[in-house]
């Protein structure tokens, strides 16, 4: 049995051989006669030691099944003592002969953040490179002073330079904890350059969602969208919308003369109030950073990653203007309240309703007389062609990751308009949402042949687009040809899942 080291991979688990061999040899190995010289007791402890055999490790000779991990060790001291280090926990591997291995990794790495280091302390890699000052490297007498190099080509190599030399040397690994590179957020660990994820996990690819959760999937915020239409009925600064407390990811964008304002909670502007214009840049507002960039042309941009931690008013006299924000959901009901009694008054492009509708029946006309005509068969229509497999990880993905909504429905109705199919569907279940979603909403999908076709009174798992008009006059959701359609099930709502974590950011 020996010790695993952190980090390395490639070697097995620690092995506890407590099972015998198959059970061809058990009498020879566990039963066999103790002999003459043995202790007249012994035999009922061998009796009691080869029934625990049996119930443990079966009659077959070896257990099957995956080996159990050990709970995590506790976390050791941070590798440092100021600013960002690492620690690190372990776990064991217990398994049996014939079983297969433990799947995941025997060491965890955490960063942890201390207070920044004082100005003048000695950075980790100087450290390590003075070790070697004074001492005779390269198979000589002489002694160098060392200081880190850094234009190698591995980063979580430990390479210095010699002082008043024109040569470096390599020293092996940087120790575990050792900044990437100067001012890189990633930390060595066995000799690789690792990032935290939002879990504070070293090598872990969690990220945040746009609701501010870490590994979410946006279920617990909304995207509030609008397109701002009205001119303004008088001269100055005209109100745009307001930007409500806890909103994230914020983005302004318009195309004109004009300039952007913001003004905040205090009544106090923030960019380009009282007539005055301000320069591009970063500003701190309701506690976050607003970004304000202004290009050569008329394009302004506003971006902050919030949240804001209180009510902030757009301001600008000029039509045109797109925003967006995510909105944690028990703060949506009270902005989409004030959106809608003043939607009228300042032009918002809010979603069309789509209430059930009852389908026009053509007008009765009155009962001709009998008469006999000959009966003309009516041609059968062509039967639909079968639809391209659309099965795979990477569909699902790839439908998912560039998709503005995932969500699961029931199918309600089905309706035939020239070259298009309308689905009435009820939206049981959100995975995924860039603007608000009804209880009852209308899916389309081009042709009179749809892929996927969707059957009555089923639940499917979809992914759909939003498709806005050029005219703003129609906003509708759009299930591609060919597109991710399933039927819902336990098994496909655990991929669909799996697949939130992967798109790219």
């Amino acid at each position: 049995m020996r010790k695993l080291r952190p980090g390395d991979k490639n070697r097995g688990p620690e092995t506890l051989d407590y099972c015998p061999k198959p059970h061809s040899q058990l009498g020879q190995s566990w039963g066999a006669d103790p002999g003459p010289l043995a202790p007249p007791l012994q035999r009922p402890l061998q009796n009691l030691l080869l029934l625990w055999t049996l119930l443990n490790c079966g009659l077959g000779g070896s257990a099957q099944g995956p080996g159990e991990w050990t709970p995590w060790g506790s976390w050791s001291r941070c590798s440092s003592s100021c600013g960002r280090g690492l620690s690190v926990r372990s776990r064991h591997c217990i398994w049996f002969p014939g079983e297969e291995s433990c799947w995941g990794d025997t060491h965890e790495y955490r960063l942890c953040r201390l207070p920044d280091c004082p100005l003048g302390a000695i950075p980790f890699r100087d450290l390590q490179c003075a070790l070697y000052n004074g001492h005779p490297v390269l198979g000589t007498q002489r002694t160098y002073q060392w200081v880190p190099f850094y234009g190698a080509p591995y980063q979580c190599d430990l390479y210095c330079l010699a002082e008043g030399h024109a040569f470096y040397h390599s020293f092996g690994r940087v120790l575990d904890g050792t900044p990437c590179s100067p001012g890189a957020q990633g930390l060595c660990v066995a000799g690789r350059c690792l990032s935290a994820g939002c879990d504070g996990l070293l090598g872990s690819d969690a990220h945040e969602d746009h609701c501010g959760r870490c590994g979410g999937a946006n279920e617990s915020c909304l995207l509030v969208q609008r397109v701002f239409r009205d001119s303004g009925a008088f001269a100055g600064y005209w109100n745009v919308t307001l930007i409500p407390e806890g909103a994230r990811h914020i983005r302004v964008t318009h195309r004109s003369r004009n300039h952007l304002a913001l003004l905040g909670g205090d009544g106090r502007y923030v960019l380009n109030g009282n007539w005055a214009v301000s320069p591009p840049g970063t500003y701190e507002a309701a506690g976050t950073r607003v970004v304000y960039t202004r290009a050569a042309g008329p394009e302004e941009k506003l971006h902050a990653a919030g949240p804001t931690s209180e009510d902030l008013l757009l301001q600008e006299p000029n039509p045109g203007i797109e925003f967006e924000f995510w909105l944690p959901r028990e703060r949506y009901g009270p902005f989409q309240a004030q959106a809608q009694a003043q939607a009228q008054a300042l032009g918002w492009s809010l979603r069309q309703q789509q209430p059930r509708q009852v389908e026009a029946q053509p007008p009765e006309l009155p009962a001709a007389p009998a008469t006999t005509v000959p009966r003309i068969p009516t041609p059968t229509p062509d039967a639909c062609e079968p639809c391209p497999d659309t099965r795979g990880r990477a569909h699902r993905l790839l439908h998912y990751c560039g998709s503005d909504f995932v969500f699961r429905a029931r199918v309600l109705s089905r309706l035939h308009q020239a070259q298009e199919t309308r689905y009435e569907v009820r939206v049981q279940l959100i995975y995924k949402n860039r603007s608000p979603l009804r209880a009852l909403e209308y899916v389309w999908a081009p042709g009179r042949c749809p892929c996927p076709r969707l059957d009555l009174h089923r639940e499917y798992l979809l992914a759909a687009q939003r498709l806005i008009s050029p005219d703003g006059t129609q906003d509708r959701l759009l299930l591609p040809h060919a597109g991710y359609a399933r039927i819902w099930s336990p098994a496909e709502d655990s991929r669909v899942r799996l697949a939130s974590r992967r798109c790219p950011v």
